[in-house]
């Protein structure tokens, strides 16, 4: 009897476990694309602000830039840091398949001269 009630218990557990995951269900009716190649990040205390733009000039030594501003997404604090693993996974995976991306930036290690 005692192996009935252990069985009974942990067939109740299991359901209780599948009945507390959601099902997400994506309604992708009134979606937009939108292609960015300049993405900037504000934020405050309650929410992170991304902005998203295209570049078109091309030439890397213009003087003038113009960025035109397309979208703004604006994200708690707890969703930016849910995007940012989902990203960095992205990344990880890009790079594993097609090679590390080289950004031009310089490298933590190294220091970034001073203009005056």
């Amino acid at each position: 009897m005692a192996n009935k009630r252990s069985a009974d218990t942990a067939t109740t557990s299991d359901r209780a476990q599948t009945q507390s995951v959601p099902t997400v269900h994506w309604d992708d009716s009134q979606i937009t694309n939108s292609y960015a190649n300049v993405c900037n990040v504000s934020s405050s205390h309650e929410e992170v602000v991304l902005v998203f733009g295209i570049n078109k000039a091309w030439e890397r030594n213009a003087g003038d830039v113009q960025v035109k501003l397309t979208d703004r997404v604006i994200l708690s604090p707890f969703a930016a840091k849910r995007l940012t693993m989902l990203l960095n996974n992205v990344i990880q995976q890009y790079e594993a398949r097609f090679g590390t991306m080289d950004l031009g930036l310089p490298r933590q290690s190294e220091p970034v001269a001073q203009t005056e």
